[in-house]
Parts: C-alpha cells; structure tokens; sequence
C-alpha cells in the first residue's frame, strides 16, 4: 500500500527553501495554487477542530464535525496529488463520505431549526455560531482557491461541489448553533 506510515520526523529540513513535495514526488514552490488550497482546507479543518468545542450536540454532533473532517483530509489529499500521480491514491483517498444530498438534507434540517431568514445575518452572537461563521469564511476562500487552481489544472468537480455546499452547511450550523443556545441571529440593517 502506498500510503503507509512510519514513524515520522516534525522536521525534515526540506521545505527551508521554500519548495515542498506534492503526493508522488513532484516539487513546487510553496506559494504554488495547488499548495494554496489544500493548505487553506488544512486550515478549514483547524476551524472545524475548533467548532468540535463549543457545537451543540442538538445542532451538530461531534461525529458528524470528525466524518467532514475525515472528508476534507480526503480533499486535501486529491488537491495534493497531481493527476498523473493520482493512481497512487488508495480508494479511501479519492471520495469522501458524506453525499451532497445528505448534506443537503442536513441544511434542511437546520434550515428548519433556525427559521426563515428575514435579513442578512452578520457573524457572531453565541460560540458555536461565531465558529461556525469562521469556518464558513475560510471554506469560501478554499472554495475560491480550488477554482483558481482548476483554470490550469485538472481538478476533480467534486471538490468544487462539496466545498460550496459545505459552505451552506456551515452557515446553516452557525443560524441553527444560536437558537440552541437561545441568542438572535444578528441582523444587518441598513441604517
């Protein structure tokens, strides 16, 4: 199996000058699109660590938050993995977990919890909420990197369509996470 691992060093001295490897050997400069969104999901994923704390178990449950993590380390690594290096991918690396339909019906769900919308919503009022609005900022940037990457290179559509939705979800956790802790949604309005 090619994605066995050992015992393996924090540092290995070879990104000092400014390069590392994608999956499969291929070296880029660090500042490279590819490395730019699968970092940022590396950071999205960090968010979502975050969000495990404070979440409500009615809202969303620690296992649902670890399985769209499980799905963002898949993501992470098709973004880095060249498409002529993908064969080396395992099949447990090359889709995630939670169908878009799913997802989806989680909105819903949520969607129902929180009510209908009758202004915008400026992120914060409760923990859970204010996490999950900065996770759903930071899967809107990786979402846009990813685009910017597939203008020149291959990228699976799948990646594009699962972050999008994520980002539905994760605004629909943040109105939903306010009801649970029985704050209002803190509404924009011109003034």
């Amino acid at each position: 199996s090619s994605l066995r691992f050992s015992v393996m060093k924090i540092y290995t001295r070879h990104g000092d000058s400014g390069s590392t490897d994608l999956f499969g050997g291929v070296r880029v400069t660090k500042s490279h699109p590819r490395l730019m969104a699968y970092g940022t999901l590396d950071e999205l994923n960090s968010s979502l660590g975050v969000l495990r704390l404070y979440a409500h178990d009615t809202v969303v449950s620690p296992t649902s938050l670890q399985r769209v993590q499980d799905d963002l380390f898949v993501l992470g690594a098709l973004l880095a993995t060249p498409e002529e290096k993908k064969d080396l991918l395992e099949n447990k690396m090359k889709k995630t977990t939670w169908s878009i339909a799913d997802i989806e019906k989680d909105i819903d769900r949520l969607t129902d919890m929180a009510g209908p919308m009758t202004a915008f919503v400026l992120p914060g009022g409760s923990p859970g909420a204010a996490f999950a609005h900065v996770a759903r900022t930071v899967c809107r940037r990786a979402e846009r990197q990813v685009v910017l990457l597939s203008h020149g290179e291959i990228i699976d559509p799948h990646v594009v369509e699962y972050l999008n939705r994520l980002g539905d979800w994760l605004f629909a956790v943040a109105r939903a996470e306010n009801v649970a802790a029985g704050v209002t949604d803190i509404e924009w309005r011109p003034r």
